[in-house]
């Protein structure tokens, strides 16, 4: 069933909900007015968070919805995460928080991992935010405007462990463990640092990372430690400490490993078809011309393009499914729409306002990421808000 958009935590929540569902429904006239529907199973991504639950324990498990829940609706994902017992969630940008903070209620504790700009220390904690801090000019500037606020503002500090993206390096930890002050001045909540590779299970990067991490916490207080990402979960009871930060895993796109078989799909996206025809031997589709027919070819062309996130470099390589047959794609896909050859089909291609799976149980978000020549995140975080979007929650 449709998921209910009223949230029971704040009443200023019930109102935005409220009316951003209907003037949502509106645009769509029940997806008549879409070229796709995207549906969010919220009962799946629960259950996923669950399994990750277990499989981290004794280690508290927080959930990273960042990217608007990584293209999935922050709005809708976030509370169904903190109803299955979630409490700490983690987004990348400022703006991100303070738009997550509307959603969620004030037990919730927000992290920015992006650290926060110069300047912007008094609105990150007037709001009641985290901030991840990546550099010693950071931690001294929230050291500072902890000790002008004489208040111990929560934070959490990121050493870079060798992946050399964001966190103190190698020097700056070292300066660090000479000049601690910033344990005394702040509430250092977690020490963080993440993971390169843990989706490959036997990568030599895993094991070096954790010795460095381990390494640069003998020389700093001890506050608790997260490390793990959604494939560090499988990497043993060493890369747990206190707390695991999943991603990708929630949303059903299981890291290799033992949990590959437990997490549940969370999403499902159909194309609307809105013209078939049929056309000769020797003709070339597209934009152009990619592709030449080489017999009479039965063409369906449906409406989903780039623009809704299904990226060009699908064009003549990936495919479609209906009544569970593959349906390749054919000739370059364009801004709005797609071309599908539907000749296997016989007479019961689809026809103009049938739907055809685009991410379903014939194929899954990997599939599609591979044909594409990328990685199941980019697929997932590009897909468009021209969709038709139903939420599912029991």
């Amino acid at each position: 069933m449709k998921i209910n958009q009223e949230n029971k935590f704040k009443p200023q929540v019930i109102k935005w909900n409220k009316k951003w569902a209907k003037n949502l429904n509106c645009c769509n006239m029940d997806g008549q007015a879409t070229g796709g529907v995207l549906t969010i199973n919220l009962n799946a991504l629960r259950y996923n968070y669950k399994i990750l639950s277990i499989a981290a324990a004794p280690a508290m498990t927080a959930a990273v919805v960042k990217a608007d829940a990584y293209g999935l609706g922050v709005a809708y994902a976030a509370p169904a995460l903190y109803e299955e017992g979630c409490r700490i969630f983690f987004v990348a940008q400022l703006n991100e928080a303070l738009q997550l903070k509307l959603y969620l209620p004030d037990r919730a504790k927000i992290a920015v991992l992006n650290d926060i700009h110069p300047g912007m220390e008094a609105t990150t904690a007037d709001a009641g935010l985290i901030p991840v801090l990546n550099s010693l000019a950071s931690v001294k500037a929230w050291a500072s405007f902890c000790r002008k606020k004489k208040k111990k503002l929560p934070l959490m500090l990121q050493l870079d462990s060798g992946m050399a993206r964001l966190g103190l390096d190698a020097g700056e930890s070292a300066k660090l463990a000479e000049n601690p002050e910033i344990f005394e001045y702040a509430n250092v909540c977690y020490i963080l640092s993440h993971l390169a590779c843990s989706d490959e299970y036997n990568n030599d990067m895993n094991s070096i990372q954790l010795s460095s991490l381990k390494k640069k916490l003998k020389a700093l207080p001890t506050v608790p430690v997260s490390l793990s990402n959604s494939g560090g979960i499988n990497l043993g009871a060493d890369y747990k400490f206190n707390l695991v930060r999943p991603g990708i895993a929630l949303y059903g796109i299981a890291p290799k490993g033992k949990l590959s078989s437990q997490l549940h799909p969370v999403v499902k996206l159909e194309a609307r078809v809105i013209q078939t025809r049929q056309v000769p031997a020797g003709l070339k589709i597209g934009y152009g011309g990619t592709y030449l027919t080489t017999r009479p070819t039965h063409i369906a062309t449906v409406a989903v393009g780039y623009a809704d996130g299904w990226i060009r470099s699908l064009s003549n390589c990936g495919a479609a499914y209906f009544s569970g047959k593959r349906l390749p794609i054919i000739g370059e896909i364009s801004m709005d729409s797609m071309m599908l050859d539907v000749t296997a089909l016989g007479k019961f291609f689809p026809c103009r306002g049938d739907f055809v799976e685009l991410i379903g149980p014939s194929q899954q978000l990997e599939d599609v990421a591979r044909d594409a020549g990328t990685i199941p995140y980019e697929i997932l975080t590009a897909l468009g808000h021209r969709y038709d979007r139903h939420y599912i929650q029991s």
